[in-house]
């Protein structure tokens, strides 16, 4: 078992410059309504970083030093952000952001400086698609790993499902690439709604869905994208969508979000993790070390921050750490690597992390205070036939 003092962590973020450091710059929105996200994909960051090391924070004699910066939803303070960590601080290799809007934005800034944007954990397809160059990577998962996996756990004979998602990036995404998976199964896709990210009265779009619905027999679902506060399900939930044979469904969550799935015991959806879900190494670490230091298990994306920290350390070892970007490329496409989801490697293509989904079902228990999302089945690699969209 491996014992680090998370004191020396912080001390390295803040460290002064060396003739011999490597600059690793975290851009994510810590500020603002996806600043939940935000804080853990820094802890996972951390985390992966100094698992990968051994605890040493170091790579051929090169000490690991993390710049952090809140780029607070804004895409134009990304892009800023970006220039500066790459411009000024040198930055060799950046990470983030959080939101797929402000992810985007920067995109540019990194072919620009012709170094490595990591992205981690925006989702948006079109990061890897149509926006997508070739300093960008991804360990986070995108739209579509999300969406497929989605329309797998839900696309059975008989089932037609209506969808509720953001008008953004995120959301009109997701949906795409849902409604493109849902295509291959024996489901039906009846009816898209998009409301604004600040909605807080659903009950236009929720008559709209409940009336598309009903004019089809079936398994009525109604599947929800959302990221951030102001989910909707709640709301959704106590219109009664039951009276009209209407079960909602969605995908994983953070812990905070599970602790509304209680009202859904027996819901199924896909997810991107749950802390008891995969066995294997790393995942024991994470979650071992994270009680020990928090008193909470790992969250959602505290594992997508650990699988990038884990995947830059692995990049700069292939190099013999070296910072250069064309050796950084060569070692990082097709590289695999270890997570606390089990292997990941990054596509060659468009750079996008392959990985495993897992299709569950909500279980309450009395004495959790979330519900339980229970392993149905791992929805491997393999399984998913995830689009290459960009122009690569």
């Amino acid at each position: 078992m491996r014992l680090y003092l998370t004191a020396a962590l912080a001390a390295l973020a803040t460290a002064p410059a060396l003739a011999d450091e490597i600059r690793i710059a975290h851009i994510y929105d810590r500020t603002g309504a996806l600043e939940a996200y935000a804080a853990q994909s820094q802890t996972g960051l951390m985390m992966g970083l100094e698992y990968a090391t051994d605890g040493t924070m170091e790579i051929d004699g090169n000490q690991l030093v993390v710049i952090e910066k809140d780029s607070q939803l804004r895409p134009d303070l990304g892009r800023a952000l970006l220039a500066e960590a790459f411009g000024d601080d040198d930055a060799a290799i950046a990470v983030g952001p959080t939101s797929s809007g402000v992810a985007l934005a920067m995109l540019p800034v990194a072919e620009e400086y012709e170094r490595i944007l990591l992205v981690e954990p925006a989702v948006a397809d079109s990061i890897t698609g149509s926006g997508w160059n070739r300093y960008i990577f991804r360990t986070g998962r995108n739209s579509s790993q999300d969406a497929i996996s989605n329309a797998l756990a839900l696309g059975q004979e008989g089932v037609v499902v209506a969808t509720l998602a953001q008008d953004y990036a995120f959301g009109r995404d997701g949906i795409a690439a849902f409604r493109e998976a849902l295509a291959d199964t024996p489901a039906t896709l009846v009816h898209e709604e998009y409301v604004p990210t600040d909605t807080t009265d659903f009950t236009a779009a929720a008559e709209r869905i409940f009336n598309a619905l009903q004019e089809h027999e079936g398994d009525r679902r109604l599947f929800v994208i959302w990221a951030g506060g102001g989910n909707p399900m709640g709301r959704i939930q106590a219109m009664d969508p039951s009276r009209y044979g209407i079960q909602m469904a969605t995908g994983g969550n953070i812990l905070p979000a599970l602790v509304g799935y209680r009202d859904y015991p027996g819901m199924e959806g896909a997810t991107y993790y749950y802390y008891e879900i995969p066995q294997n190494p790393v995942n024991d670490w994470l979650v071992e070390q994270h009680m020990e230091r928090f008193g909470t298990p790992p969250d959602f994306f505290t594992a997508g921050g650990m699988a990038a920290g884990i995947a830059v350390v692995e990049a700069l070892r292939a190099t013999g750490g070296s910072t250069d970007t064309e050796e950084l490329i060569a070692a990082m496409e097709g590289m695999h690597f270890e997570t606390p989801k089990g292997e990941m490697w990054f596509r060659p293509e468009d750079h996008q992390a392959m990985q495993s989904m897992y299709h569950f079902r909500i279980r309450v228990e009395d004495d959790v205070e979330w519900a339980i999302p229970d392993l149905v089945r791992e929805i491997t690699p393999d399984e998913m036939t995830i689009p290459i969209r960009n122009n690569g």
